[in-house]
């Protein structure tokens, strides 16, 4: 019987995250701030962002290094407990 791994991910690795949120001015750099606190590496200068039709929210890939599973975890905790963010995929 093989082995199963634990991860689909080898790590490290880059690892988009993308986050829709209000189109408020305090989302993309509370964002860029998350990413920064769980990959001190991040480069704002990677992200993408996306404007809805109307102009009322914003999609943001954030592309981190990611180096394991549980600095994941924590990062999508800190995304999803914003109260800016509606989504994070």
């Amino acid at each position: 019987m093989a082995a199963e791994r634990e991860s689909l991910i080898d790590y490290p690795s880059l690892f988009p995250i993308k986050v829709m949120g209000a189109a408020d001015p305090a989302f993309e750099p509370a964002m860029v701030a998350i990413a920064l606190e769980h990959d001190p590496g991040f480069d704002a200068a990677t992200l993408e962002r996306r404007p809805s039709r109307s102009g009322t929210y914003v999609g943001l890939t954030l592309t981190v290094t990611a180096t394991s599973r549980e600095q994941l975890d924590a990062l999508y905790r800190a995304l999803t407990g914003h109260p800016l963010v509606k989504v994070v995929l």
